[in-house]
């Protein structure tokens, strides 16, 4: 069974904060979405603080999108561990979010469209 991956761009300006820091603002973002997950906001590189990003070496693959790289974002008071992913290869289905940074909501970690 194959699962529709649909994207687009996402409407609006999207800002990711981390540590009471914003680390992206973009009016390019894409969203992703996949089967019946929720939507993802992924972010071009370029719009994003990457300075606050370590290599993480979490490493997973999706059938439907490829292997991801995961990052830690490093804050003035903690790392948050593993809280970003990008996929540097995508397959052809994905092929739209190569050079961006997507980014696990949590209490630590804000994807908003403002």
């Amino acid at each position: 069974m194959s699962i529709k991956i649909t994207i687009r761009k996402a409407e609006g300006n999207w800002v990711v904060r981390a540590g009471g820091a914003i680390l992206g603002e973009s009016t390019s973002a894409l969203e992703l979405t996949e089967g019946d997950y929720a939507p993802v906001i992924y972010f071009p590189r370029g719009d994003i603080a990457t300075a606050f990003l370590d290599d993480s070496e979490k490493r997973t693959h999706c059938p439907h999108k490829g292997d991801a790289t995961y990052y830690s974002i490093v804050t003035k008071s903690q790392t948050i561990k593993d809280a970003a992913w990008s996929y540097e290869a995508p397959t052809e289905a994905a092929a739209r979010i190569q050079g961006h940074l997507a980014f696990y909501t949590t209490d630590l970690v804000a994807v908003e469209r403002v």
